[in-house]
């Protein structure tokens, strides 16, 4: 999977909200300053030869859907993130953003919670 630049990513979060959309519905999904039709329609483009979305021709336009779930996009890339920046550890990971104050004690419990259920689920 070829990881997406920051603008692909924008684009690829509403076409998984979307489901299926042409370059048009993405373009009023975005926020403003919204990039120009022809950026946006290359940048789908785009995504399309990096196997992210496909499409289907319905008229004189084209309907786009995702190829690729967003989790596991999702999981792909936080792999890659945790290994290139936290030597592998998703412990140190949360450490970090601990000692950063960017989550609270309060988080960590639930996050605790929630891998605690997690496992009992999968007894």
């Amino acid at each position: 999977m070829e990881r997406l630049t920051k603008q692909e990513e924008d684009v690829m979060l509403q076409i998984w909200e979307l489901k299926q959309c042409t370059v048009k519905q993405v373009l009023a999904q975005l926020d403003d300053p919204k990039p120009p039709y022809t950026t946006l329609a290359s940048t789908v483009n785009n995504l399309k030869r990096k196997g992210y979305v496909q499409a289907a021709q319905a008229g004189i336009t084209y309907i786009y859907s995702p190829t690729i779930e967003q989790s596991d996009y999702k999981r792909t890339f936080m792999k890659g993130f945790v290994s290139d920046y936290f030597k592998n550890s998703f412990r140190e990971m949360v450490s970090f953003f601990a000692k950063e104050e960017q989550i609270s004690p309060e988080e960590l419990k639930d996050i605790i919670k929630e891998i605690e259920k997690g496992k009992e689920t999968d007894i």
